[in-house]
């Protein structure tokens, strides 16, 4: 017999990248079996609410909060930056937690955000994204390198420079130029899916304009084209930074918009602050049957 619920839930986007938000902090509302499917359902655009994913609020053991978040083809991700500021805007403005710095349980490690807030309204929220890992056992990438960072590797008949790297999740970052002549359908699939990396990755092609601004596009593991990328952006300023070709901070323009992202040294690590803003589109209620 099939079970009906009344599901309340918000519709937010950071830069474009849109998510249904779903406040499981005092209660389960989709069961764990069936959240992937639901997800997958809820994303569909023209048919349900459409979105890139689905970000559940839920109670942590170990931080503040806990951040969870399905693609739209209902595969978990470990993190997401856009998302993440979504859910921090959420969480402050529904009063799940009034406070402007909280840390949140994600997949890809415990994230600290700082929100500004004005007027009981959530302005900006800056994350501290963590270190990254150039390690590829760690990314995880199947490669004979301990790191692959500005390397060769074959797509089909071409040649691509890539430089593979872990923000909490997987990334391919690509330095070209004209992005507008670039065919990500073509590209964006075949990197993901790359037998190189054995639980897909994110993709990302990066036109630096100075060591301070640079242009990028996204293929989204689990997504596809996305507006912008939050963890990506991160992954990108960091693997310029290492490459020698960006500064510490760098003004990320993506097709939704703008990200500031401020890399710092720690224990011999390169991690990063990203700081960019997060809206509230509507809320609404669906009945839900599974």
């Amino acid at each position: 017999m099939n079970e009906k619920i009344i599901l309340l839930f918000h519709k937010m986007h950071g830069l474009g990248n849109d998510y249904v938000v779903i406040n499981e902090f005092e209660e389960e509302l989709i069961p764990e079996d069936k959240k992937s499917e639901i997800s997958r359902t809820l994303c569909l655009r023209g048919f349900s609410i459409g979105a890139d994913g689905v970000i559940f609020v839920s109670k942590s053991d170990i931080a503040d909060v806990k951040f969870r978040i399905f693609n739209s083809d209902g595969s978990e991700a470990e993190m997401c930056g856009n998302g993440i500021r979504c859910f921090g805007k959420y969480v402050f403005e529904n009063d799940v937690l009034r406070e402007k710095k909280m840390s949140v349980e994600t997949l890809g490690g415990i994230k600290n955000l700082v929100l500004t807030v004005e007027r009981n309204s959530v302005k900006t929220i800056r994350v501290d994204m963590g270190t990254a890992t150039f390690k590829t056992r760690d990314i995880p990438m199947i490669s004979d390198k301990d790191e692959f960072v500005d390397q060769k590797i074959k797509v089909d008949d071409q040649v691509i420079k890539l430089t593979a790297v872990n923000v909490g999740n997987p990334h391919a970052v690509i330095f070209c130029k004209n992005l507008d002549k670039l065919s990500l359908e073509e590209l964006g699939p075949l990197l993901e899916n790359h037998e190189a990396f054995p639980e897909r990755t994110n993709v990302h092609f990066v036109d630096v304009k100075s060591p301070d601004i640079v242009d990028m596009i996204t293929w989204e593991r689990g997504a596809g084209f996305t507006m912008a990328c939050g963890t990506g952006a991160t992954s990108v300023v960091i693997s310029g930074y290492r490459l020698g070709v960006l500064d510490k901070n760098v003004q990320v323009h993506l097709p939704g918009g703008e990200l500031q992202i401020t890399v710092y040294e720690k224990d011999d690590k390169l991690g990063a602050f990203m700081e960019g803003d997060a809206v509230s589109v509507f809320e609404g209620i669906m009945e839900l049957e599974f």
